[in-house]
């Protein structure tokens, strides 16, 4: 319990714009990443933010790589460099489907 809480006294909340996801949603669902944010404050809550660097850090990296989806796109072009690559040596051919033709 903070000693002054300013937020409530200026009726402003912070906390809303600190974490996107927890925010009201439209049609009210939930958001996309909200399982893993959730599953990250719930292990940082009440041990401290130096502690929850190094005890919660795979659940940080989960709701980090929701949110920002980079390893996804990077294994989607190791994927694509692998198919163009096999592509060129002729080892490869794409079906007819993914070339535009039917």
């Amino acid at each position: 319990m903070p000693f002054v809480d300013l937020q409530s006294r200026l009726g402003i909340n912070l906390d809303r714009w600190m974490l996107v996801q927890s925010g009201t949603q439209p049609q009210k669902r939930a958001s996309r990443c909200h399982a893993f944010e959730k599953v990250w404050i719930d292990c940082a809550h009440g041990i401290g933010q130096t502690r929850a660097k190094t005890e919660c850090q795979l659940e940080f990296e989960d709701f980090y790589e929701c949110m920002h989806r980079q390893k996804t796109h990077r294994r989607l072009h190791a994927i694509r460099e692998q198919r163009d690559k096999m592509i060129k040596e002729g080892t490869y051919t794409p079906p007819p489907c993914h070339t535009g033709g039917q």
